[in-house]
């Protein structure tokens, strides 16, 4: 669950109208997958809720180099300081934008319609790297969108709709897609995880209850915010409520809850990249990234600086970077996302003005989720 900051910048055009300037009359929204079987509760959009609209930074993108690399194989590192290219969903410029670590914006997939993609949140590839699972909280709905062809290709959730049954979401967290297909999220103010199958948008598994919000694993989940898939197949699961971490098998079985530590609001636990450890952001402000052991509950690296430039405002995301162990972190309301040296602590690479919103080339408004693409080698890719 993210925090929303209002705008008044945008108060004086009615919802009718700020829809006709950022959606042309002609755009058509694909419907979902599946209706609901029960009515839900519609969802007020508001100017915040729309942010900048439909946007795209204007960049000449080259063509998307084939599919070499692996998780497990990863295409040829850069190095220092950042070793792959990375995916932002960049949240409030509804739109996913791929930066090379040499700051060129290489790809990107701006909304094609607001009413069905707006506010996208969270992002991963999928364990082919050829999709990209996406979550939009304040839209109720995730999707799947072809990598190539730029277009979603399957949506869960009706937008601007919340509630429990059916395929209704409420503020859905997370979207991964799982290497057997099924689609994983986190489904925060039902108190519950989902797993999903997208070939007929059925509910293969679902731990947490609607209406119990509480940290009693798998019967019930206290506020879950993130669920992210483990090498093995395992799942971590966290909760905001009291800062629970959990790994859970995909059969259901916890096999260990933990607090984070020193963390007020964990956003998106993963593991470090050797799976000993875990690495979580504190969604507060100032901010906070800790990295812990499980068995122990002990944190054996942080960053927390108090003010000024090294200062982060609600981290979503936090994740230990492959090749150099250096950390990468999502900075949501500071408008960057940013590379912090794992021995010095300094900010060593940034994409994004710190607090300052834009879409054009250099800039970020609200950035919520991110991935590295280690499948493509975009180092000889020209416009």
């Amino acid at each position: 669950m993210k925090l929303l900051i209002p705008r008044h910048c945008l108060s004086f055009l009615t919802l009718a109208a700020l829809m006709l300037l950022c959606e042309p009359a002609a755009a058509k929204a694909p419907k979902p997958a599946q209706r609901p079987d029960a009515p839900g509760t519609p969802v007020e959009v508001t100017s915040e809720m729309l942010g900048a609209g439909m946007v795209s930074s204007g960049t000449v993108l080259p063509p998307i180099p084939p599919v070499t690399g692996s998780r497990g194989k990863p295409v040829a590192s850069w190095g220092k300081p950042l070793p792959y290219p990375i995916v932002i969903a960049d949240r409030r410029n509804n739109r996913l934008i791929e930066v090379a670590p040499d700051k060129r914006i290489v790809w990107e997939f701006p909304s094609p319609n607001l009413k069905l993609y707006r506010g996208n949140e969270d992002v991963n590839f999928s364990a082919d790297g050829r999709q990209l699972a996406v979550s939009e909280e304040d839209n109720f709905d995730v999707h799947l969108v072809d990598y190539e062809q730029r277009a979603i290709t399957w949506t869960y959730g009706v937008p601007d709709t919340r509630g429990s049954k059916g395929n209704l979401l409420n503020y859905p967290d997370d979207a991964h897609l799982l290497a057997d297909g099924m689609f994983l999220t986190a489904d925060i103010r039902n108190c519950r995880v989902l797993i999903v199958d997208p070939k007929d948008s059925s509910i293969k598994t679902q731990w947490g209850q609607p209406g119990h919000c509480k940290h009693q694993p798998p019967q019930y989940l206290g506020h879950p915010n993130g669920a992210t898939p483990m090498d093995n197949g395992d799942i971590l699961v966290t909760e905001i409520s009291e800062a629970w971490v959990s790994r859970i098998t995909r059969a259901g079985q916890v096999l260990w809850s933990v607090r984070a530590p020193h963390v007020r609001y964990p956003s998106d636990t993963f593991p470090t990249v050797d799976g000993k450890q875990l690495i979580v952001a504190d969604f507060s402000k100032p901010g906070r990234v800790v990295i812990f052991d499980p068995a122990s509950g002990k944190p054996s690296w942080e960053y927390f600086v108090r003010e000024g430039e090294g200062m982060l405002d609600h981290p979503s995301i936090a994740r230990e970077l492959p090749d150099t162990g250096d950390v990468l972190v999502v900075d949501d309301l500071h408008d960057r996302v940013i590379v912090v040296d794992r021995q010095t602590k300094a900010i060593i690479w940034q994409y994004g003005v710190k607090g300052v919103k834009g879409h054009l080339p250099g800039y970020l408004n609200y950035p919520d989720g991110v991935d590295l693409d280690l499948f493509r080698d975009w180092r000889v890719a020209k416009p």
